[in-house]
Formats: structure tokens, sequence, C-alpha cells
């Protein structure tokens, strides 16, 4: 019997605080799924300075209490900016849309603690758009000793299984997401077997040492293609100490882009800068991507917009260079959009949240068995 489809909203704001990703999907919140619309708004300069200048204020809980109530009022304008974006698209497509999937914008993340802060007023949204919303997606994973990320691994499944339908394609495959951190979904074979064939790892820094760099030495916001980096010359003695200070010994655990900072950069020229950043960035991805394939040949898709950085992927490829196991293609050459996977998986999160579906597991955020999380508001 074919199960209902639900078209849904999802609303992605990631670490790199640019704006929106906003994607209308159709699913029915297990196998099927289509993609209707996407659309990005970019936030304008005071909402993205507020932004970035709470979230460097915010360093620990106490951070978070004494903040609260310069928080509760980016929290409102945040949400008005997303109910905005969505009222333009409703202008788009006229249809019925069932869900709002509504990610907000991460301030504070440490599961240690037993803490993840993403800013989002779910009950103002769906005020002001007429419509149900999800959200809080994270918090009940933590709650169940998960690490509260990464959410997407699920839907990279379902789009496993578009890809294998249209290509082909050999397993197990892994989608290497590049936003502000960098995180990787293994998908070893396309049965619902979800607790044993997924797993997920944060790998290391994605875009957010590149783009801390080029906001503070530059009235740019991040570095477009690589350019600056290209520019630049790396600085070996510099590279070598981040490298030999910096290890990760586990890839069980969340990270942050708090877990990073450019200080070690500090005194080199723009371009120098970004040319050694994003050198140290390659070389933990690309050890990240050593440790998934140690057992395996795989193919990693490349999505997010650290995918676009032409400089950071040659050197990921300069440091893969003997692994003849690994494989870096970027997944816009699967007819899928890699800038929108993010606020399309939240879509598809809204729905399986809404029919009381898991949304994560053991092996991809560390949480006891499975974890059904998000909030449902219904405010109209």
């Amino acid at each position: 019997m074919k199960k209902k489809l639900y078209t849904a909203i999802g609303l992605m704001s990631g670490t790199s605080m640019d704006g929106i990703d906003l994607s209308i999907i159709s699913s029915d919140g297990m196998y099927e799924f289509s993609n209707i619309l996407d659309d990005y708004y970019e936030y304008d300069k005071n909402l993205q300075d507020q932004l970035v200048r709470l979230r460097d204020l915010v360093l620990t809980k106490n951070d978070l209490l004494e903040n609260s109530e310069k928080l509760r009022e980016l929290e409102r304008n945040l949400t008005l900016f997303h109910a905005d974006a969505v009222n333009q698209s409703l202008k788009k497509y006229r249809d019925k849309i069932d869900l709002i999937g509504f990610h907000g914008q991460t301030i504070f993340h440490s599961p240690q603690e037993k803490i993840t802060n993403q800013l989002g007023d779910g009950k103002l949204l769906s005020q002001i758009v007429k419509k149900k919303v999800i959200y809080d997606f994270r918090q009940a994973d933590i709650k169940n000793n998960g690490n509260g990320a990464p959410l997407t691994p699920i839907f990279h499944h379902i789009l496993s299984k578009k890809i294998d339908k249209s290509f082909n394609i050999k397993f197990p495959i892994a989608f290497l997401n590049i936003g502000g951190i960098a995180n990787v979904t293994k998908v070893i074979d396309i049965s619902e077997n979800f607790q044993n064939n997924l797993s997920a790892f944060d790998i290391g820094p994605g875009n957010c040492l590149i783009d801390d760099w080029v906001r503070k030495n530059s009235n740019k916001k991040f570095d477009k293609n690589g350019e600056f980096a290209k520019a630049g010359k790396v600085n070996q003695l510099i590279l070598n100490q981040a490298i030999d200070n910096f290890k990760i010994n586990s890839y069980s655990q969340s990270l942050d882009i708090k877990n990073f900072d450019v200080s070690f950069a500090k005194g080199l020229s723009l371009e120098d800068g970004c040319a050694t950043l994003t050198d140290f960035t390659a070389y933990l991805i690309a050890e990240g991507l050593k440790y998934i394939s140690q057992k395996n040949s795989i193919r990693f898709l490349l999505c997010g917009g650290g995918r676009k950085n032409i400089k950071l992927i040659d050197c990921i490829k300069n440091y893969l260079t003997n692994e003849n196991n690994i494989t870096l293609e970027i997944i816009d050459n699967y007819n899928l959009k890699g800038d929108y996977i993010e606020s399309q998986a939240f879509g598809f999160l809204a729905i399986r949240s809404f029919l009381n579906l898991p949304i994560s597991f053991a092996n991809t955020t560390g949480c006891k068995g499975f974890t059904v999380g998000g909030t449902l508001v219904e405010n109209y």
C-alpha cells in the first residue's frame, strides 16, 4: 500500500551565517522523495553582523545566560527573517504545505555538557506563516546520550536510493558535506536496516577557518573558488606546527566551529593565511576520509558550499594521491543540488518527526538505540 506523501519546507541556516537555504520537498518520510523548489535568502549585513558577534561572545554555557536578553532579541529578528523567506517562497508555490522543518541558527553546541542551542522561535514562525512547524531537532538526541549531530544521514540514505536507481552506483558510498564543519555519512547499502548500514562522522573543519580568516582580514565573507588561497603561499612551518598540535583522536564526537580558531596563522597576509588554513583544513579532511575508507573502496559525493572551493578540493586530492580506494565527485553529477542538500534534509526530517519515525541512530550520533527528534507546534 502506497504511503501518504507530505509536502514540507526545509529551512537551513548553516555555520557560515550568510543566509537561509529553503527547499520545498515531497516525501512519505520513508521510501519516496522528490524536490520541488529551492531558494536562497541572504541575510542583510546588520543581521549577519549581529549573528557573528553574538556567536563569538557565547563560548560557554555561562555565556548563554549572560547574553540571554541579546539572544532573545536576535532570535526574534532571525525568526522574522525566516518567516519572510517562507512567505516569499509561498508566492511561487501555491499548493498545500503540510509542515515546515525549522533548523534555526546554531549558537552553541556542546554535547559533552548536554547543551545545544539553535536560535529560532518555532511558535512565532508558526503564528506568522500559519503552518505546522517542527523545530528543536537536536535536543532529544542530546538527552538520549547522542551528540545531536549530524542529523542528515537518514536523508542521505534516501538520496542513495535515488542515485542507485538512476545510476546503478556501487556501494558503499559516502556523502561528504563541507559546511562550516566537514562531516561524512557512510551508506553501506540501501536496505532499511539503518542501525547497521548507516554511520556518520564529523571529521574536521570545513569552511569555518577559511571564512573566519577572510572576514577578519578583508571585506569579503568567504574565499570564493579559493582565489585568495590560490594567490597565496603556504607557510610550511606554521602548517606543520598546526598539524602537530591538533589531533582528532576520535571521530565519534560531534565538532563545533568553536573547536577551531585561526590564531596560529596570525601575522600572515590575507592570501598566505588563506593558503595555509586551506591546506590545514584539507589535511584534516583527508585524514578523516582515510579513516572512513580503510576497509572499503568508497566514492565520496561532495555537497555543501565547500565543494565549490576549487583550491580546497585540490588540496584534499593532493593528500589522497596514494589512496587508490577513494574517489571524490561532486553530488551535482548525480542530478542533485549540492547547495540545498541540508535544507531538503530538514524538510524530510520534519516529515519523519511528524510521523514519529526516528531521525538519528547509534551509528550516526551515538545516541542510545535511536531517537525521534523535533518539537511540533501549531500556533495559529
